[in-house]
């Protein structure tokens, strides 16, 4: 957020100017702050009673005169009064704005005694009008960046009547960006932009103890039935699928290329430098054997460090603190020279991957997302995968970093704080750069006989065409070592009083003949590493299947805690107070804090919301 926090004195040149402002209009004016003219520049506002008289004639000019800068800008919803275009009558709301000057005599430095970074603001008058001064901010003191983040996003998934569109299909998704972004907004004092919440990321943040693969497949899934908290009437079908965890000493030996945004927009304490710690984090885990170099780009790119062995330690943090932020951003580039160093270090039977972090804002060269997602699918196919780090807000382009990630068979997540570098690259590096399956693909097909409709909960940005299932051609998410993943589905059982869908007039009466009592049946398709081929699991999905754990019970909590913020369709009455309740019974073991954390998240959205 804007501005200083309001346990900081303010400064004693915006002392100065209130203790001016009060001495000229009274103790009920006020500085209110700034705004943006029409040009974009910064104005000074302050605001007098109603009642103040001012004229041309009898205008102030001593000290808040000498204070005011040259021109103003006048808003008004009422009459521009016709004395020198001084002062403009409004309501207290949003009005029209006009543009007029100060006088002459009014004109010096107000940027110089009121600085938008160092605000003091006083309670407002109590009046039902007022009139408005406002007086230009000095040119010199930069604008605030506007705000250019773009967010890969879709429309929430429509309910499904299964007479008519029994079969569903999408990718697996392990990317927990969207949390990240979510908890940064509101830790900032502000609800999120409904387009920055994926439901699925909210979910699958979180670590499960789903049951533990067993046999020949490098996961297990596990399929739970459950009343629906919010819809009476309705159920959940909930999918959770546990990937096996290989000791560490098992793992093969790893190399990684940093590829690392040193444009000017990373300058900020919560991009570069943050940056900087999280690696630092991140080297405390690699192995001796482990090799690490490290690309950069900014207007062009240029390899700082050379491969290098994890055990070098002093060499590769040396190379990090010579990093600094200045220039344009040539992704491209940077993401060419990744991929040559890449090959380069790569070995059989070795694993390789480009790490690249950035704020996003891919503004030269190659930055259209199609023509990076075609680049990335071009090069994945060399055993090279890329994930993505996102840090610092207001030019977070995530519609760039989620085409990345996921056509270069990698994740993306946003680091926010470094509690959150230390849950990204220390407690899940294993999982992050280790794939245990590849092209994981989840399809059910529902029981008309038995389920009348569904929605799929999440996942939007993740559906794919029924074909695609069984097509190895086409690419789907990953799923890296120990990750857990999970889908949640809403089914209405035929003869529910919550179905939501009439019959129509034309279709077919006959009601669908009853094979079985299955409410559907769960597909999954994964290839192995470095392998073309799909393999296929199958089970079918049984009424009051499973066990609604605390697992399964708070990742309920979290899609509906997605679905409030994205203001769904489909939650009726079920509120804020009833998602906190359901989080908090099902909170279970949080060793790290994370659960709590979440509900404390979900706090200050109600809060926010009310």
């Amino acid at each position: 957020p804007q501005g200083r926090s309001l346990l900081t004195p303010p400064a004693p040149e915006t002392v100065l100017l209130e203790k001016q402002i009060r001495s000229e209009f009274g103790e009920s004016a006020r500085l209110v702050g700034t705004e943006l003219d029409s040009e974009g520049g910064e104005i000074t506002v302050i605001e007098v009673p109603a009642e103040t008289e001012l004229g041309a004639a009898n205008a102030p000019v001593s000290a808040l005169s000498d204070a005011l800068n040259s021109g103003t800008t006048l808003r008004s919803d009422d009459e521009i009064i016709p004395l020198d275009g001084i002062i403009a009558e409004e309501p207290m709301m949003e009005a029209e704005i006009a543009q007029e000057s100060f006088a002459p005599q009014l004109r010096n430095r107000a940027s110089q005694l009121a600085p938008q970074s160092d605000l003091a603001l006083a309670a407002p008058a109590p009046v039902t009008r007022a009139k408005r001064i406002i007086a230009p901010t000095d040119p010199r003191v930069a604008a605030p960046e506007s705000n250019t983040e773009e967010f890969a996003n879709a429309p929430d998934n429509t309910l499904k009547v299964t007479t008519e569109e029994p079969v569903s299909t999408f990718s697996i998704d392990v990317d927990t960006a969207s949390y990240s972004v979510v908890r940064q907004s509101l830790m900032s004092g502000r609800l999120p932009p409904a387009a920055a919440v994926r439901v699925e990321e909210i979910i699958n943040y979180f670590p499960y103890a789903y049951p533990a693969p067993e046999g020949e497949h490098p996961f297990q899934p596990t399929v739970s039935v459950m009343p629906t908290p919010w819809n009476e009437g309705t159920s959940l079908v909930h999918v959770g699928i546990q990937g096996t965890l290989p000791a560490v000493e098992d793992r093969p030996p790893l190399n990684l290329v940093f590829l690392i945004d040193t444009s000017g927009s990373m300058q900020d304490a919560n991009k570069l430098p943050l940056l900087k710690q999280s690696f630092r984090l991140m080297l405390s885990e690699l192995r001796p054997e482990d090799e690490v170099s490290i690309v950069t780009y900014a207007g062009s790119a240029g390899q700082v460090l050379e491969p290098t062995r994890a055990s070098e330690r002093s060499t590769i943090l040396g190379a990090l603190d010579r990093l600094e932020a200045g220039g344009s951003t040539a992704g491209q580039a940077g993401l060419q020279q990744a991929y040559q160093v890449a090959e380069g270090m790569g070995a059989d039977s070795e694993v390789t991957r480009v790490i690249l972090a950035t704020d996003g804002d891919f503004n030269v060269g190659l930055s259209d997302p199609d023509a990076l997602k075609d680049f990335i699918a071009d090069k994945r196919g060399t055993g090279t995968y890329l994930s993505v780090l996102g840090f610092g807000r207001g030019n977070l382009d995530d519609a760039t970093m989620q085409a990345l990630a996921q056509n270069g068979n990698g994740t993306a997540s946003y680091i926010d704080t470094l509690s959150e570098a230390r849950k990204v690259l220390v407690d899940q590096l294993t999982g992050a750069l280790f794939p245990i399956a590849n092209d994981v693909k989840i399809q059910v097909e529902f029981n008309p006989s038995q389920i009348a409709e569904y929605r799929l909960i999440g996942y939007e940005t993740r559906a794919l065409n029924r074909e695609d299932f069984s097509n190895d051609k086409v690419d789907a998410g990953d799923i890296g070592a120990g990750h857990t993943v999970t889908a949640i589905f809403e089914v209405t059982p035929v003869g529910s009083d919550a179905i939501r869908n009439g019959p129509l007039r034309y279709a077919d009466s006959e009601q669908v003949a009853s094979v079985s009592s299955e409410l559907g049946f769960f597909k999954l398709r994964y290839k192995n590493p470095n392998e073309s081929t799909s393999i296929l699991i199958e089970e079918p999905i049984l009424p009051g299947q499973g066990h609604a754990s605390d697992d399964v019970r708070f990742s309920v909590a979290m899609a509906g805690f997605g679905q409030l913020l994205r203001e769904g369709n489909y939650l009726g009455g079920w509120d804020w107070a009833d998602a906190i309740e359901l989080a908090n019974g099902a909170k279970g073991a949080d060793p790290y804090g994370y659960r709590a954390e979440a509900v404390t998240l979900m706090r200050l959205a109600e809060s926010m919301a009310r």
